[in-house]
């Protein structure tokens, strides 16, 4: 019997009570430089250039490509309709793909270079990845919501305020063209002065941006974005002619290897090829991954990443 479905929050660290901002480093940095550090302590997100080999890579678009039923040749076959709903409606259209343990997704989450970059942002090695999925988003034809959308994945109401990232590789080339992530590097800077001047019923998921400026990232495939969970964030829509944008999201957190139960449930998605069960993930209901695919094969690394093995 599975078990039910949580409402959804992204991991985080329950125990931390130093915000990624302020932590002192403890353990040398292995893939960012002094700039990058200042750049993701200040900014709230730091770009590792290559944090993923190129044949990686691609082997990982391949499957997405025939997952999602689609030829990157024919670009009639790109506007399938959606195949289920999502409860955050303004992740509906927007090219979510609903995989998640296919060992073309493992083999990128194992990649050492992108393990040390958390453990540069964690200043910790016992880290799990999340399970997560990846995106296909074809040009916007209807040209609706132009500008996209700038949302929290945490509740940025509650005290102390949440510990958490979260991370996109990018799988194809990312410019203002093609659309993507984006972000307001300035309400992550100023936060607290920002939060003074909005009303007490502020939305605490979505901010307004009014005066505010929006930065986009130019990525190359093989990039991997790291972001504060604390950032303000979104997708802008893909108004190139004929291109994908297609990214894997990727990141990790602190080991809870004592939670037996989250511990089970993150083995059991693993080895059935299962999604999680939480609202943010409607799940394939055409079941591919079970149908196409065998339980990934893990490395060292990768089992302790998962919980399978302790650190």
């Amino acid at each position: 019997m599975q078990p039910p479905i949580k409402r959804d929050s992204h991991p985080t660290a329950s125990e931390a009570t130093t915000q990624l901002k302020d932590i002192r480093k403890t353990l040398p940095l292995r893939v960012l430089s002094q700039a990058d550090w200042l750049h993701w302590t200040t900014r709230g997100y730091v770009i590792v250039r290559q944090a993923v080999p190129a044949a990686t890579v691609e082997r990982l678009v391949d499957v997405l490509w025939q997952f999602d039923e689609k030829d990157p040749d024919d670009p009639s076959t790109w506007y399938a309709p959606q195949r289920r709903d999502h409860k955050m409606t303004e992740l509906n259209n927007t090219g979510m793909l609903e995989i998640y343990n296919h060992q073309a997704l493992w083999d990128t989450r194992m990649e050492p270079r992108v393990y040390d970059a958390f453990v540069d942002i964690w200043d910790r090695e016992d880290l799990w990845v999340t399970i997560d999925r990846a995106n296909l988003n074809p040009p916007n034809r209807m040209n609706e919501n132009p500008k996209g959308f700038i949302h929290w994945d945490v509740d940025t109401s509650v005290r102390p305020l949440p510990i958490g990232v979260q991370g996109v590789l990018s799988l194809l080339k990312q410019d203002a063209e093609v659309g993507g992530f984006q972000c307001v590097p300035e309400l992550f800077s100023n936060f607290d002065e920002w939060v003074e001047t909005q009303p007490a019923d502020r939305d605490p998921m979505h901010p307004a941006t009014t005066g505010l400026t929006i930065v986009s990232a130019d990525l190359e495939p093989g990039d991997l974005l790291i972001f504060n969970s604390l950032l303000a964030h979104g997708v802008r829509p893909n108004h190139s002619d004929a291109r994908v944008r297609m990214a894997q999201y990727i990141s990790m957190h602190p080991a809870d290897w004592n939670n037996a139960p989250e511990r089970a449930e993150r083995i059991r998605l693993w080895r059935e090829l299962d999604s999680p069960k939480r609202d943010a993930f409607p799940g394939d209901p055409r079941h591919w991954e079970q149908q196409h695919a065998r339980t990934a094969a893990l490395t060292p690394l990768g089992e302790k990443l998962l919980g399978l093995t302790s650190w």
